[in-house]
């Protein structure tokens, strides 16, 4: 479904951090990719943040389990206080155009991840993950490495497609190749709540995708719940990938590991697991695939 939850709603002031991503002349965020009329680039405007929020919003709220306080349900945006300090990757159509009284018509947004660095979060409010995960041993463990959150991951339901998908892992294979990244973070979700619902698939993840103890990140111990649930000779490895979501299947063909333990997010409706993925473990067949300096889809 996402990658990263969360229901604490703050809004979005006016601004939000310059990234050091590829910027055009005129200091806007340069495209990171293109298909055909579909194009991935940073938000260049708090409008275009809003409009991801909107669209996280229609994607959590209307489609899925998530529970709106009065606030969200008021502005129609999923919103927090970290969407300040992030860089939000859109997917745009330019063969869909919005058109607005008053305003500057614009390419629809179609898809969206939030992104948040390391020297970024380190100067704020720290990562959105640390909230449900024990991140910090990792972060010692790897001092001088770079980090990457991944997070509220969606596509609007028409795009979800291969394209949209590739376009999205596009850019942000870009952004980390700009960036310096040296791994990524962040929580992918099942969606719902009872994790004796999800054994299989928790315990194949916990018996075969498990983070070495170099990586591995343990799940708060006041909201952990085991993964452990069936005992590895029964767990049919077949069935648990056929009911794995698609973006847990992909994080795992990258390369992905998983934490320890899992957090059930019952605000949002879903049980949440630790994805860890250090640059230099990510296929070789998907570097060869986007290319070692992103260009399949370069603009």
């Amino acid at each position: 479904m996402l990658f990263g939850g969360g229901l604490t709603m703050f809004g979005l002031p006016g601004t939000f951090p310059a990234t050091q991503a590829r910027r055009t002349v005129a200091g806007e965020a340069a495209p990171l990719g293109r298909m055909g009329a579909l194009e991935v680039r940073l938000a260049r405007s708090t409008a275009e943040v809003r409009a991801a929020q909107a669209l996280r919003y229609r994607v959590f709220y209307g489609e899925m389990q998530a529970t709106a306080d009065p606030r969200t349900l008021i502005r129609r945006r999923d919103a927090d206080a970290f969407d300040r300090y992030c860089d939000h990757l859109l997917v745009l159509d330019h063969d869909d155009v919005e058109i607005r009284p008053f305003r500057k018509a614009r390419p629809r947004i179609v898809g969206t991840y939030r992104l948040l660095r390391q020297t970024v979060a380190e100067r704020h409010r720290g990562f959105y993950t640390a909230g449900e995960f024990s991140i910090e041993p990792l972060l010692a463990r790897h001092a001088g490495l770079e980090f990457l959150e991944l997070g509220r991951s969606c596509v609007m339901k028409p795009y979800r497609s291969k394209r949209t998908v590739e376009l999205l892992w596009q850019g942000i294979w870009a952004y980390v190749l700009n960036n310096g990244i040296d791994a990524m973070i962040g929580c992918a979700s099942f969606e719902g709540t009872d994790p004796n619902a999800l054994a299989l698939p928790l315990s194949f993840l916990h018996h075969h995708a498990s983070a070495d103890a170099d990586w591995l990140v343990e799940a708060r111990p006041e909201r952990a719940v085991s993964m452990n649930r069936l005992p590895i000779e029964t767990v049919d490895m077949r069935a648990a990938l056929a009911g794995m979501p698609p973006l847990i299947k992909g994080y795992l063909r990258l390369g992905a590991m998983v934490g320890r333990g899992a957090v059930v997010d019952r605000p949002f409706g879903t049980t949440d697991v630790m994805i860890v993925l250090p640059v230099d473990r990510i296929s070789e067949r998907y570097v060869k695939y986007y290319g070692a300096d992103a260009s399949r889809y370069a603009a």
